[in-house]
């Protein structure tokens, strides 16, 4: 399949809508998230939305490279899995910030990372380089994990 730069904005679109609509519920959680106890290594504020903007764009590239191989019974599955791990990722934000569940948001964070590790395999059995796009994806919610842990332990 060739290039479509209808296709690419769609795909970006997808996961930064997604990200934005979760940034706009809990717009002013940066400024509560500065006022928890952090642990070691947390990054300022300002770094959160650079980051995940990033990621978001990967994911955008990284699906419309699994697009560009067509439609197959095999890419279904793997977008069902690539739509639930975005709900997933909407959904934290709101138990972490909105409502204070910072363990509940831990193991969230956990099912979210299992759904990417699904996903990364999937895409990458289909199209290496869409599967790789997605890594950095997941070492980020590796450390958002430990600093989600640490906020419940701290705080």
């Amino acid at each position: 399949m060739q290039f479509s730069l209808r296709r690419l904005l769609w795909n970006l679109a997808l996961p930064l809508t997604v990200g934005g609509l979760s940034a706009l519920i809990t717009r002013g959680s940066m400024e509560q998230y500065q006022q928890l106890n952090q642990p070691p290594l947390s990054p300022p504020g300002a770094v959160f939305p650079i980051v995940w903007t990033a990621l978001f764009l990967l994911m955008g590239i990284s699906t419309d490279r699994l697009g560009s191989r067509g439609h197959t019974p095999q890419w279904g599955s793997a977008w069902k899995i690539y739509g639930a791990q975005l709900l997933v990722n909407f959904l934290w934000p709101i138990f972490f910030f909105q409502l204070g569940w910072y363990l509940f948001a831990f193991f969230w964070l956990i099912l979210l990372a299992v759904l990417v590790v699904w996903m990364i395999r999937r895409f990458y059995r289909l199209v290496p380089l869409a599967g790789w796009l997605q890594i950095p994806y997941l070492l980020w919610l590796l450390f958002a994990g430990y600093l989600n842990l640490g906020v419940y332990l701290l705080n």
